[in-house]
C-alpha cells in the first residue's frame, strides 16, 4: 500500500499551555555548550505508567556526573510545572551510567561503562599485549536501587570468576514478556561455548531457569513475546567459493521441529535483508522485512506452511525503506500491528491503529515543524511518553496525560535555546557516473539562497554501512560548524545503507575510489548550486569518515583545501584482515573492502590534515591514525592529537574529549586549512 499522511484530528489535547519565545540571536555556539552531557537522556516509561526512569546530570557538577533518575508519577499528575525526579542515584567511583530502561513491574535495567587496562584475548582489541579500552556492565534492580547494590550481577548470569565472561559480554534482556511482568528472558555470553545462554528470570526473586543456548552455526532468532519460545533460528552454512548460505528455520507447531524455509534462504554474497520481526498468531504467518523484491525494503507476510510470501507487501513506502513493525503488547491487541516505521530524513511511523494515529497527528499539530516520536505508553494509553526534536532543536520530553494534557519533563540540552541554529533538508545530486546520491544539507546559520557562497564542510558518516539522519545530531558537529558560518553536506555515498540495495552494493570494492568520487561530486554540486565557495571547502569525518579524509589527503585534484580525520582507518589492507577474523563479517562484507589504500599512497599527500584519535579506541586503534600522520607529516602540514581515555563510540567520549576535539577542529579550520584558513 502507498503511505498517505492522514488528516490531523482537530480538538485533541486542547491547550498545551505553550507560549511563544523570542527568536534567539545568530552567533557562534561556544565549544563549552557542546561539551556538556545531556541534562536528560535514555527515558523510559514503566509498563503500568506509574514511574519514569532515565539518566540526568546532577546539578552543580558542570554537566559532568550522570545519575540514574526515577520519576514517581502517582495516580494524578500536576501538569502546571515540569516533572521533577523523585530520586537520583549517582554511579559509583569506578563506572558511569550510559543507559537505563524500565523492564517490567517495578524493575529497571541500567548499563554502565568503566575504563579497563590489561592483557586479554577475550574482548575487542585484545591480544598479546596490554589493551586500553572500556567495558560495559549491566545492573538490574527495582526502581529504588541503591548505589551499594550496583556491584551485584543480576541473578548470577555472569560468572565473575571467569574473567572472559566478566569482560566480554553484558547481560541483555532478550524478551520482556509483556503479558508476564514478573519474568523476562535474559541472556549472558558463555565464553566457553562462544555463544549466549538464555534464562527465564523471575524479577522479584531473581531465580533463573535455563531455557536454551545457541549451538554452533545454528543461532536463535525471533523469540515469542508471549511464551518466550524460540520461533525462528538461522545458520550460516558454507557452500564453497568463500560464500555462505544464510538459512532460516521456523518452528513447526505440529512436530516441534524447526523446518528449513527455502524462500527465506539466500547467499551471504547476495546480502539481502530478510528480517523476521513478528508473528501473527491468528494466521500463523510471520512479518518479514525484506528487499528481495524491490530496491527498498518492504514488510511482507510469510506463510511457513505454504512456503511463500504474500502476493504484495503489507507495507511499502514509495521512496524509503521500511524499518520496523510496531506490534501490540497488551492482551487485547497482542501481536497485532499498530504501525510501521520507515526511514526518510528521520525515522517516521505510519500508524494503522486509529487511536495512535490520532495521538500522533494531534501532537504534530501542537508542535508544527518538529519531529514527534511516541516512545512508550501504558496499557490504557492514559500516559504516553514522547519527545520532540529537529536538526536545530535538541530532544525535549513530555508526558501526554489522559490524551488531553501535556506534562513537561524537560529538554535534553536546554542551553541551546539561546542560539539560532539551521534546519537540515534531504537533497539529491548525480554522481559523475549518473548514480543518484542522497545527502543531508544544513546551510550556515542565517544564509539564504542568493547570498554569497560560503565555506563548506563535506562531512561523510562512519560505517560505511550506515547512514545519517536529519534529526538532532548528538555529536553536535553539524550545528557547531553551521553556527560558525560553514555549510555542511553529509553525502549518503555509495556503500551507505538505508537508501536501497543499488546504492549500498555500488560501494563494493570502491573504498577511496567511486565512494570518494561521490563526496567530491557533492562538493561540485554545492558549487554549481551557489552554496559553496570552490576555494573554501574542507572534508571532515570520523571512523570511516576519517578514512575518507585520509583518502582525500592523497587524491590529487580534489576539491578540498584541507582534511580532518577522527579515529580514521588508514591501512585498508590491515582493517580488512581485522574485519575478516569473524566468519560472518568475512562472508557478508569482508570481501567488499578493497580499493585505494591511503597509507600505501601517503607519498601522494597534497592536503593539510588534522588527525585526532582516542587512546582507548579498540575498534580502530590509535596506531592507524598515528601511522598516517607519521607518513605525511614531512610532506604536508599535519597535526596529530591523542585523546586521553577516549573510546571509538560517542558514548565513550568524555566532555573533555568533546571540548578538546572541537577546539582543535575550530582552530585548524580557521588557521591551517589551505593558505589562510577556511
Amino acid at each position: 500500500m502507498k503511505v498517505i499522511r492522514v488528516v490531523m484530528m482537530t480538538g485533541l489535547l486542547g491547550s498545551a499551555g505553550l507560549s511563544a519565545v523570542a527568536e534567539p540571536e545568530a552567533k557562534p555556539i561556544p565549544v563549552k555548550e557542546f561539551g556538556k552531557k545531556a541534562a536528560i537522556s535514555s527515558l523510559s516509561l514503566s509498563n503500568e505508567g506509574d514511574f519514569l526512569v532515565g539518566l540526568i546530570t546532577l546539578p552543580n557538577t558542570k554537566q559532568e556526573e550522570t545519575a540514574l533518575a526515577v520519576w514517581e508519577l502517582g495516580e494524578s499528575i500536576d501538569i502546571s510545572k515540569p516533572l521533577i525526579p523523585t530520586r537520583a542515584t549517582p554511579a559509583n567511583d569506578r563506572m558511569e551510567f550510559v543507559a537505563a530502561s524500565a523492564i517490567g513491574g517495578d524493575k529497571i535495567r541500567v548499563l554502565g561503562k568503566q575504563a579497563w587496562t590489561g592483557q586479554t584475548y577475550c574482548i575487542e582489541g585484545g591480544g598479546a599485549g596490554a589493551v586500553k579500552t572500556w567495558i560495559y556492565k549491566t545492573y538490574f534492580g527495582d526502581k529504588n536501587i541503591k548505589p551499594q547494590e550496583l556491584d551485584d550481577d543480576f541473578a548470577n548470569l555472569a560468572d565473575d570468576k571467569n574473567e572472559c565472561a566478566r569482560l566480554s559480554g553484558e547481560i541483555t534482556v532478550a524478551e520482556s514478556l509483556p503479558l508476564d511482568p514478573e519474568h523476562v528472558i535474559a541472556s549472558a555470553y558463555d565464553v566457553d561455548a562462544q555463544a549466549p545462554k538464555y534464562y527465564k528470570v523471575n524479577l522479584a526473586t531473581e531465580s533463573k531457569e535455563f531455557l536454551y543456548q545457541d549451538s554452533g552455526n545454528l543461532q536463535n532468532g525471533y523469540i515469542d513475546p508471549r511464551t518466550g519460545n524460540v520461533l525462528t533460528k538461522f545458520e550460516l552454512e558454507p557452500i564453497g567459493g568463500n560464500d555462505y548460505e544464510v538459512r532460516t528455520y521456523i518452528l513447526n507447531a505440529q512436530t516441534g521441529t524447526y523446518d528449513l524455509e527455502a524462500p527465506l534462504t539466500y547467499t551471504a554474497a547476495a546480502r539481502y535483508q530478510v528480517d523476521t520481526v513478528g508473528h501473527d498468531e491468528q494466521s500463523g504467518k510471520y512479518y518479514v522485512i525484506t528487499d528481495r523484491f524491490s530496491d527498498k525494503a518492504s514488510v511482507y507476510l510469510y506463510d511457513p506452511v505454504a512456503d511463500k510470501f504474500s502476493e504484495g507487501p503489507l507495507f511499502a513506502h514509495p521512496e524509503f525503506s521500511a524499518s520496523g513493525v510496531i506490534l501490540g503488547r497488551n492482551q487485547d491487541n497482542f501481536n497485532i500491528p499498530l504501525g510501521f516505521t520507515y526511514d526518510g530524513l528521520v525515522q517516521e511511523t505510519y500508524w494503522v491503529d486509529p487511536e495512535m494515529r490520532s495521538v500522533q497527528d494531534g501532537l504534530e499539530s501542537i508542535f508544527p515543524g518538529l519531529m514527534v516520536d511516541v516512545m512508550d505508553w501504558n496499557e490504557d494509553r492514559s500516559r504516553i511518553l514522547f519527545s520532540t526534536e529537529e536538526s536545530n532543536s535538541p530532544p525535549t520530553y513530555y508526558l501526554l496525560v489522559d490524551k488531553s494534557k501535556l506534562a513537561v519533563i524537560g529538554s535534553s540540552r536546554p542551553w541551546f535555546s539561546d542560539y539560532q541554529m539551521s534546519k537540515s533538508k534531504l537533497v539529491y545530486y548525480d554522481a559523475r557516473d549518473g548514480l543518484e546520491i542522497p545527502a543531508i544539507l544544513t546551510p550556515a546559520v542565517g544564509w539564504e539562497k542568493g547570498d554569497a557562497p560560503r565555506p563548506t564542510i563535506i562531512h561523510p558518516h562512519g560505517g560505511p554501512w550506515a547512514r545519517d539522519f536529519g534529526g538532532w545530531d548528538s555529536s553536535g558537529w553539524v550545528q557547531f560548524l553551521t553556527s560558525r558560518g560553514y555549510h555542511v553536506l553529509q553525502p549518503q555515498y555509495r556503500g551507505s545503507q538505508g537508501f536501497g540495495r543499488e546504492l549500498w552494493l555500488a560501494g563494493d570494492n570502491e573504498w577511496g575510489q567511486k565512494m570518494q568520487d561521490d563526496k567530491d561530486d557533492g562538493a561540485a554540486w554545492l558549487v554549481s548550486e551557489g552554496y559553496a565557495d570552490p576555494d573554501r571547502i574542507a572534508i571532515f569525518g570520523y571512523s570511516y569518515g576519517g578514512f575518507a579524509a585520509f583518502a582525500a589527503t592523497v587524491r590529487e585534484n580534489g576539491p578540498y583545501q584541507c582534511a580532518i580525520a577522527g579515529a580514521g582507518v588508514s591501512n585498508l589492507a590491515l582493517f580488512r584482515t581485522k574485519v575478516s577474523e569473524n566468519r560472518i563479517s568475512r562472508a557478508v562484507q569482508g570481501h567488499t573492502m578493497t580499493g585505494m589504500d591511503p597509507l600505501a599512497n601517503s607519498d601522494h599527500a597534497v592536503l593539510p590534515i588534522l588527525v585526532y584519535h582516542g587512546d582507548r579506541d579498540v575498534r580502530v586503534p590509535i596506531k592507524d591514525g598515528r601511522d598516517f600522520y607519521n607518513a605525511v607529516k614531512n610532506k604536508v602540514p599535519a597535526k596529530f592529537l591523542s585523546m586521553k581515555d577516549m573510546g571509538h563510540q560517542g558514548v565513550l567520549w568524555s566532555p573533555e574529549n568533546h571540548r578538546e576535539s572541537l577546539e582543535a577542529i575550530d582552530d585548524f579550520l580557521r588557521n591551517d586549512c589551505g593558505p589562510g584558513g577556511l
